[in-house]
């Protein structure tokens, strides 16, 4: 009876809530400025999509369609051709970053490393009408940041 009465009144919980706070307020505080600090990214980040190329220059996607089979939010588009040298390559590949949830299967399942999900979160678009990323912007990227993308694989290439 006695010990109901103190936690009813006393309110020990808010007490022990409170001593908590009380213990952070006065601590060094740990917030990272963002535009001006970064805080280190593993090797496995998932962020923008790019498509890789070989060393020759040509395009490694050799339009086998896994990527877009195993997509669970069937974000990604593919249209193929056959070429005069009997290869088939794409003439279409599209992503629709708005129904992409960033999961990485596209990633596992291609056969030849061709699309890899980069370390790249701070990008935008010019404007809202569309998420969609298309062929040509998807090998830009894999161009632009090639040496990026070459290091996240040498140093994640032993939990492969």
């Amino acid at each position: 009876m006695i010990s109901r009465f103190i936690k009813t009144w006393l309110l020990p919980e808010l007490i022990r809530g409170l001593s908590v706070t009380g213990g952070y307020f006065f601590k060094k505080k740990f917030t990272v400025q963002y535009p001006d600090e970064k805080t280190p990214k593993s090797p496995r980040f998932r962020g923008l999509h790019a498509l890789r190329r070989y060393p020759n220059g040509e395009e490694r996607c050799i339009a086998c369609k896994l990527c877009e089979a195993v997509c669970p939010a069937l974000a990604i588009t593919i249209e193929s051709e056959e070429r005069d040298d009997g290869t088939r390559r794409t003439t279409r590949y599209d992503i629709d970053l708005f129904k992409c949830i960033y999961c990485g299967y596209c990633e596992e399942a291609c056969p030849v490393d061709s699309i890899v999900l980069t370390d790249i979160h701070e990008y935008h678009f010019e404007t809202g009408a569309s998420g969609t990323i298309s062929k040509q912007d998807l090998l830009q990227i894999g161009d632009t940041h090639e040496p990026a993308i070459a290091r996240a694989r040498q140093a994640d290439s032993p939990y492969r």
